[in-house]
């Protein structure tokens, strides 16, 4: 059966292996023989996981298949940056590098097929034993690697027609024309104290020649203000919208850091350009059209958007979907089942929405975090032995486990976007996560109904009798 090579002993001490292996050793001791031990057991389970998705079985193409996507990931930045893109949908912000050395792993495709070969002639396994690999196998693979942030723009200097961004970790960036295309020094990091740092930048320069164009830099925020009348009066010329900031504010955790430091107005044919040095959040370019641009860093890419309240949400949702499935098809003790599943999922909510709960718990003095980790449990392995003993249907189960990570990427995936600057709005993103959440939920709905009829018609039709 489809079911039995997941629930072999092998492929189960491979869950186990990936469980303890992602989420403690790789912590404890980051190196070479944790980070192929993962790829080692990753390659046992994951042909496994991946001929439950197919509705036939096709064992040879879930294993082949298994292989050319990890050498993809393995061998190419494309690859690489897909799977580190997908990884992020199921665990969180994480950064998957390609290693070509991590095909010394692909041998433990071997065992994968043997283990694949062995279950052939077995019988079906049990109910619970489904029930309860399934959501490891899922909860195994899911291990982060988080991207360190880049460094801080402090000062803007200009150097005959060369205009020098020095940075508070990687030397300065330079550009000689203008602020549209720059590179990287390697002279280091800037010295001094902060404090004489930022004397060595302009917070306002005028336009050479033009004493009565002004720039300045905001004060403790993001953006430039400009004076028409030598700094009499002063308006905006560029702030970054609302949503702009939040995403801004989401990539950094030192509020400090956002905030521009220093400018530079460069003389060129036909106007000027402004150059600002903008902390933690790169670079700011004014062309000689008028235009703002927001450089951010060139030739190095930005930290991701903190989603993780997003995430946590997701994966509530989940949890609960995969709740509603197996309840939805048991024959018996609905009632005892919908009690333990409420505790599981309030469990889930209180150690899911760690961040505001917790926080808000730790100041009245009052710890919640063990017991919310032990209503979890004991609400998923009562609903687990009620699953069982109260003969659910497979059908919903397979059903709610098929629809948790649809749930988990419905409502996640328009916060990906909304990152990634489409949509700009985050209302948008958040109405467009509950039609596509609505959508998953009305279908799976559907889907457990009509299995309920069918179960209901095969139990009325009349039986045969012997003569």
């Amino acid at each position: 059966m489809r079911y039995a090579w997941l629930c072999h002993p092998v492929t189960v001490a491979g869950v186990i292996v990936l469980l303890v292996n992602d989420h403690l050793l790789k912590q404890a001791w980051p190196g070479f023989v944790t980070g192929k031990l993962s790829d080692v057991a990753g390659l046992v389970v994951a042909p496994a996981m991946l001929a439950l998705l197919f509705r036939r079985r096709a064992d040879l193409t879930a294993t082949v298949l298994t292989g050319v996507l990890f050498t993809a990931v393995k061998t190419t930045e494309t690859g690489a940056e897909a799977a580190s893109y997908a990884w992020t949908l199921v665990a969180g912000p994480s950064r998957v590098l390609a290693d070509p050395t991590d095909l010394l792993a692909l041998p433990a495709l071997a065992l994968a097929w043997w283990v694949r070969r062995s279950t052939l002639d077995r019988p079906s396994s049990a109910r619970w034993r489904i029930i309860v690999t399934t959501p490891l196998a899922v909860l195994a693979v899911a291990a982060t690697g988080a991207a360190a942030p880049p460094p801080s723009a402090e000062i803007v200097e200009v150097e005959g027609s060369r205009v020098h961004v020095h940075t508070s970790l990687d030397g300065r960036l330079t550009s000689e024309d203008g602020g549209r295309t720059w590179t990287q020094a390697t002279d280091g990091p800037t010295d001094g104290p902060a404090d004489e740092r930022d004397e060595r930048g302009q917070s306002a320069q005028c336009v050479p020649g033009q004493a009565t164009r002004c720039y300045q830099v905001l004060k403790d925020r993001l953006g430039v203000e400009q004076s028409d009348d030598g700094g009499t009066t002063w308006r905006p010329a560029w702030v970054p919208s609302g949503d702009e900031l939040q995403r801004l504010s989401r990539q950094y955790d030192v509020p400090s850091g956002l905030r521009s430091r220093s400018l530079a107005v460069v003389p060129q044919e036909g106007g000027h350009h402004v150059v600002v040095a903008n902390g933690l959040a790169g670079i700011v370019v004014r062309d000689t059209s008028g235009a703002w641009r927001r450089v951010g860093w060139p030739g190095a890419g930005s930290p991701q958007v903190n989603l993780e309240p997003e995430w946590r949400l997701a994966l509530f949702l989940a949890i609960c979907m995969m709740f509603a499935g197996a309840g939805a098809g048991l024959r018996r003790y609905g009632l005892a089942y919908t009690c333990s599943a409420l505790a599981g999922c309030l469990g889930a909510l209180l150690l899911v929405g760690a961040g505001s709960l917790q926080d808000a718990a730790f100041a009245a003095g009052v710890p919640i975090g063990f017991p919310s980790l032990l209503l979890t449990v004991s609400g998923a392995v009562a609903c687990v032995v009620l699953a069982g003993v109260g003969q659910a249907r497979l059908t919903p189960v397979a059903i709610g486990m098929l629809a948790a990570p649809l749930v988990f990427g419905a409502v996640y995936l328009p916060f990906t976007w909304w990152a990634e600057g489409t949509p700009d709005s985050y209302g948008v993103a958040v109405a467009l996560a509950a039609l596509l959440t609505g959508l998953v939920v009305l279908a799976s709905a559907a889907a457990v109904r009509s299995d309920a009829r069918r179960a209901n018609s095969g139990d009325q039709e009349p039986r045969p009798t012997g003569t």
